[in-house]
């Protein structure tokens, strides 16, 4: 005899409005190249993937005018730095700085170069994607770039045997909704609740 399947609770809801207009995203830092050849970052935490045929692509928004966006549509290519709890700081620094200030350079921080694009890449980063622009979307005041991952760099201590093998909780990334939180459990893989 077949067991039941356990019921999902229903949950009681209210209507809000739309000004609170929460969605989870991941934090990243935006690498890019000055028209001088120096590097420029930024966080941007409207960064996404989506699918075409067997690739993945970074799909990843800007909003006004900010010198990254700039350098992106210049340049075509951007490193997008995943950042860890550890890298909050470096993280609020940057989006509290504009590049037309003057340079970011009152913290700390190691820069190298991307291993396939000549990209800017965070030394702190425990993953990184290198990224060509493929096409733009423009709506109103924003830009979404559809992006090939041409590398990505993972900390060589972390260990996954396939995409669906990424234990978040060992990249400890920033996850932004208005505010900072981190991953806290890893509950387990695709199908390990299917049929309980």
């Amino acid at each position: 005899m077949r067991e039941k399947t356990k019921k999902v609770l229903t949950r009681k809801r209210k209507s809000i409005g739309t000004n609170f207009s929460m969605c989870v995203q991941p934090s990243f830092i935006i690498g890019t190249n000055n028209e001088d050849g120096s590097h420029n970052f930024a966080p941007i935490t409207w960064v996404s993937v989506t699918c075409e045929k067997d690739d993945y692509l970074i799909v990843i928004s800007l909003f006004g005018t900010k010198r990254t966006k700039e350098n992106i549509v210049r340049t075509g290519i951007f490193s997008a730095n995943l950042v860890s709890v550890d890298m909050l700081e470096l993280m609020d620094y940057f989006g509290t700085h504009r590049a037309e200030d003057g340079n970011k350079d009152d913290v700390s921080y190691d820069v190298s170069r991307g291993d396939v694009l000549d990209v800017p890449v965070l030394g702190a980063s425990r993953w990184i994607y290198e990224c060509e622009v493929d096409k733009s979307v423009e709506v109103g005041e924003s830009t979404t770039f559809f992006c090939r991952i041409r590398n990505i760099q993972a900390d060589e201590n972390f260990i996954c045997k396939d995409a669906f093998d990424i234990d978040l909780t060992k990249l400890d990334p920033v996850i932004y909704s208005g505010m900072y939180h981190s991953v806290g459990h890893l509950l387990g893989k695709i199908g390990d609740y299917a049929g309980q």
